[in-house]
């Protein structure tokens, strides 16, 4: 008699191809046929890669010809059913995919090692990989420092090179406390616990040792030479009365990879507040540190206040990327006699005074970010996109260029997942505009 299995994708995972294998009696796998999403995104081709025919909803298919199938269709690894592999293809949803996707987990092992509690803002440790709350872990980096040449595991004593935010895990600990919320804290233990954490991006650790590897981000050809290794600049000189010891922290910067020191007190952005990365030129711009080959530093353009910024173009993930809202908007400033610029500064006032809902702004931090907030390139770019939204709804239709005023709203608006793939319906609907209706 012939095994049955099922052979199921997801809309999102079946990506340009896919592919059934079959393991023989050696460790070899066999590649008997090629799964393809076809551009049209409805139909799906089957390629018979085997040596033999197969048999697709009771069809021979002889080797390298291909079927189109379909959700529910059957699929024999062979030129008969008796004695090979049946399988049933089937396409299932996102949802129940999700729904299918369960991690079991002691909650115990879930417990900060310096509170006992749940994580909080969970942090991670290296290379040891243990995991504290963000605040906990501040605190203890904070006095190890003070102290010690190296920072100290506070559960393992290994000396720690690295830490940083572990976003996994964060899911991991609320989904804990939804399930139990007796675990959860209270809300003025919560304050305090962000108070006092300083861990926003990846934090490089010295331990005070010499080192004789290669300086990573030197040209000055010392490969062969075992030298001190100078993380930054401010390793090996002062500048603006600064100049790092054994014990310094270290942030990579995002954005050209070289290394600065972190430091909490100083008043001098080293983070962008959109997404946490770390970018080290606004920092030393502040040292006034001459950009030169020895170490790699980022131009001060990368972090820079909202407020000093312009754009000259509307970004290319404005509208969900849909480059025809694009169009319309850029057509409805031109008709209005203003320039891009001029909206956007009219719109920061407004952000500023705290007069637009924030809701679907896709940076973190959104109640606190203000036209003087310290900002990358990529996170000013998703800003301007999304006051450029509010600009269209808030535009009288009479405004809007007369092509654009005769269509209808998409019932799904700045949600709608058939813009991306339907260039008919991406044009003939308007999806600069609420969800009227959900999936």
């Amino acid at each position: 008699m012939a095994e049955v299995g099922e052979c199921s994708a997801s809309n999102s995972s079946i990506q340009n191809w896919a592919k059934l294998k079959t393991k023989s009696s050696s460790v070899d796998k066999y590649e008997w046929c090629k799964i393809t999403r076809n551009s049209d995104v409805n139909s799906i081709t089957l390629q018979n890669r085997s040596f033999n025919a197969i048999l697709v909803d009771e069809t021979l298919v002889q080797k390298d010809d291909i079927a189109f199938i379909k959700c529910g269709s059957e699929i024999v690894s062979g030129p008969v059913q008796d004695g090979h592999l049946s399988y049933k293809f089937e396409i299932l949803s996102d949802s129940i995919i999700c729904k299918g996707l369960k991690i079991s987990m002691d909650v115990e092992h879930a417990k900060c090692s310096i509170c006992l509690n749940i994580w909080h803002d969970v942090v991670t440790a290296a290379p040891c990989f243990h995991n504290f709350c963000n605040g906990c872990f501040s605190e203890w980096l904070k006095r190890s420092q003070e102290k010690r040449t190296s920072v100290l595991c506070p559960q393992c004593r290994a000396v720690v090179q690295f830490v940083g935010r572990n976003h996994f895990l964060l899911n991991i600990a609320e989904t804990i406390l939804q399930e139990d919320s007796s675990l959860r804290r209270s809300v003025e233990e919560i304050a305090i616990l962000d108070s006092c954490s300083l861990i926003q991006s990846n934090l490089v650790i010295g331990s005070g040792k010499k080192r004789t590897q290669k300086r990573p981000h030197s040209v000055l050809g010392q490969e062969e030479s075992g030298v001190l290794e100078l993380p930054c600049p401010q390793c090996g000189t002062e500048y603006a009365g600064f100049r790092c010891n054994p014990n310094t922290v270290h942030l990579q910067c995002h954005g050209c990879g070289g290394m600065m020191p972190s430091r909490f007190d100083i008043g001098i952005p080293q983070h962008c507040l959109g997404c946490d990365r770390a970018f080290c030129g606004a920092y030393w711009q502040a040292q006034r540190l001459q950009r030169s080959g020895t170490y790699a530093t980022c131009n001060p353009e990368t972090l820079k206040p909202i407020s000093s910024r312009t754009v000259s173009r509307i970004p290319q993930l404005t509208h969900e990327n849909n480059q025809h809202e694009q169009d319309i908007t850029e057509r409805c400033i031109s008709q209005m006699g203003t320039t891009l610029q001029d909206v956007i500064s009219e719109w920061i006032v407004k952000l500023n005074n705290r007069e637009i809902d924030r809701t679907r702004m896709p940076l973190n931090h959104v109640e606190m970010i203000t036209a003087e907030t310290h900002m990358c390139n990529e996170c000013y770019d998703k800003l301007v996109g999304f006051l450029l939204y509010w600009f269209r709804i808030s535009t009288p239709k009479y405004l809007l260029p007369g092509d654009a005023t005769e269509r209808e709203n998409c019932w799904y608006g700045h949600a709608c997942r058939t813009q991306h793939h339907n260039e008919d319906h991406a044009r003939k609907r308007n999806h600069v505009c609420r969800p009227t209706r959900s999936r």
